[in-house]
């Protein structure tokens, strides 16, 4: 990890908060982690050691972090020597971090730019090309997926979120747990569960465990019809993923026609959603589109 010149040109580099600075900030900010905003704080100096290195940042980057909470991962981003951009809704957090940075990491406050806002609404000025974020749990899918559509900057990505999400977003198809996630996510990038992460590196302590996700942007497959409709042909897929394609598809397209659009994608009317790839729901929602 790189680190940040001080005043006085030594090598200098942040603060990591530990169990003890992460209560006494949040008892300073008078913040009680809720179970509404999925807040869970990581206490684990060595947790965010290991993220930061995961991440690979590297010079020219600009680092988006969403949920920063009392910042136990900003400081270690910040450590990096990369401008990091904050995205944090609670106001209490949000108008608390800069401080903590300047206390924390005075060498490097001025690389923070801190967004008090909802990630799922916000609209940035920066175009960062590395996300890194412990996302909180009850929204992780439809965040990670808004950035990615929202920010094409985005290059890759390393986010903590719980571990059954971590494995549905980086499910190949025929798995057992493929679905929305896993196709929705590929189509923007490519996906690896990249380790575990205990629950013991969080106060409070979650009841789930969690898991690291590596993404890096690909090419989306060819779809004439854009990528909007090709969602709704995986969204109407798999809300009945127990039923044949012919017949998950029927909301979409007439029977006889939902079958020449499956026929004519290369696809077998009696095949089940979660054993098509990306690029097959693709090619589907282009021949249903003609279908129709």
């Amino acid at each position: 990890m790189a680190g940040v010149l001080g005043a006085g040109g030594g090598l200098t580099g942040p603060r990591l908060l530990g169990p003890a600075e992460v209560r006494l900030l949040a008892s300073r900010l008078d913040v009680r982690p809720t179970k509404r905003r999925g807040q869970n704080f990581v206490i684990d100096p060595n947790t965010v050691r290991r993220i930061v290195t995961l991440a690979g940042i590297r010079p020219g980057d600009t680092v988006l972090e969403v949920g920063p909470g009392l910042g136990s991962l900003t400081l270690g981003l910040l450590g990096t020597g990369a401008p990091v951009t904050a995205v944090e809704v609670d106001a209490a957090l949000a108008g608390g971090l800069r401080a903590i940075a300047a206390e924390y990491a005075p060498d490097a406050g001025d690389l923070l730019t801190v967004v008090h806002d909802d990630a799922l609404h916000v609209r940035l000025d920066t175009a960062p090309t590395v996300l890194v974020a412990n996302l909180p749990y009850n929204v992780a899918v439809p965040v990670l997926l808004r950035l990615w559509q929202d920010q094409p900057s985005l290059r890759r990505a390393l986010v903590m979120v719980q571990r059954e999400v971590a494995e549905r977003l980086a499910a190949a198809p025929g798995s057992r747990v493929y679905g929305v996630p896993s196709v929705k996510a590929a189509w923007f990038a490519r996906v690896r569960l990249a380790g575990p992460v205990a629950r013991q590196v969080f106060w409070p302590t979650p009841n789930v465990d969690s898991a690291l996700v590596e993404m890096d942007r690909r090419d989306p497959p060819a779809a004439a019809v854009g990528r909007a409709r090709v969602f709704d042909v995986v969204d109407a897929a798999f809300a009945q993923r127990r039923k044949m394609l012919r017949s998950s598809l029927s909301a979409l397209a007439p029977a006889g026609r939902a079958d020449e659009a499956l026929v004519g994608a290369g696809i077998d009317p009696t095949e089940r959603p979660e054993r098509l790839t990306v690029s097959d729901f693709a090619r589907l929602a282009d021949a249903l589109s003609a279908a129709t």
